[in-house]
C-alpha cells in the first residue's frame, strides 16, 4: 500500500515491450539518498518488495548499484501495458517514485493501493497565482467517484480533486509538485495513470445489493 506521496523522481534508463500479451520489461534509476528512515539512513531496495512507478505497483527483480543511484528492474506483464501508460514511456523520461508504506511513516495522502483503473487525459494546464490547474478527462463512467474535495491519484500523485463537472475534474497543483513530481513535463492531450478512491469503489459494491 502507497500514500500517493511521491518520494523521488525516477530515470528511465531502459525499457522492452515483447508484446501486447507477452508483457516486457522496464529499468529505472532512481538517487538512493532520497530514500532515508527517520534517523536519515538511507534505507536499501529489496528483491521482490513493491514500488509504485507512475502510480502502478510494480515488483522489484534486480537491483544494480551505480554509484548515487540505483537501477530497479521490474517485470511487467500484458495486464499492466494494457491497464497503464507503462508502455510508453521512453528512455530519458521521468516516473514518480514511491516505496511501499513503512509502521513509522508518515500517512500525508490517502490509501492508494498501486492499482490503476485506466487513463486520465490532461485538457488543459492554467497557471493561476502561485499554483498551476491541470484539468483532467476521465474515461467514462468514471465520474461518480469524482467528488469535490475527495481524493485521486495521478500518476501516482495523492491530489485533491476540485470543482468536478461531468467526467472532467481539475486539481490545484503548487510549485513543490511540480518540481519534485513529473507533472511539470506533462502538457494538454497527455494521459497518466488513474486511480480512484479505493474507499470509494468498496462502498459502491457494497452498497450494490441494498440500491438495486
Amino acid at each position: 500500500m502507497f500514500t500517493g506521496l511521491i518520494e523521488a523522481k525516477g530515470t528511465v534508463v531502459a525499457t522492452r515491450v515483447a508484446g501486447s500479451q507477452e508483457g516486457g520489461d522496464l529499468w529505472v534509476s532512481v538517487p538512493a539518498g532520497k530514500f532515508r528512515n527517520s534517523k536519515g539512513e538511507v534505507l536499501p531496495f529489496e528483491m521482490g518488495e513493491s514500488v509504485s512507478i507512475n502510480g502502478a505497483c510494480l515488483t522489484v527483480v534486480e537491483i544494480v548499484p551505480t554509484g548515487d543511484d540505483i537501477r530497479l528492474k521490474f517485470e511487467l506483464s500484458g495486464e499492466t501495458y494494457a491497464r497503464t501508460s507503462l508502455g510508453s514511456v521512453s528512455e530519458g523520461g521521468s516516473v514518480n517514485v514511491e516505496r511501499a508504506m513503512t509502521g513509522e511513516k508518515r500517512f500525508g495522502g490517502h490509501i492508494v493501493q498501486g492499482h490503476v483503473d485506466g487513463l486520465a487525459e490532461i485538457v488543459s494546464i492554467s497557471p493561476t497565482g502561485n499554483s498551476v490547474v491541470f484539468r483532467f478527462k476521465v474515461p467514462a463512467g468514471g465520474s461518480r467517484y469524482l467528488i469535490d474535495k475527495g481524493s485521486v491519484t495521478l500518476d501516482g500523485i495523492s491530489l485533491t480533486v476540485v470543482s468536478p463537472d461531468g467526467d472532467e475534474f481539475a486539481v490545484w497543483v503548487i510549485p513543490h509538485t511540480l518540481q519534485e513530481t513529473n507533472l511539470g513535463d506533462r502538457r494538454p492531450g497527455d494521459v497518466v495513470n488513474l486511480e480512484y478512491d479505493v474507499v470509494a469503489k468498496y462502498l459502491e459494491k457494497l452498497s450494490g445489493p441494498y440500491r438495486a
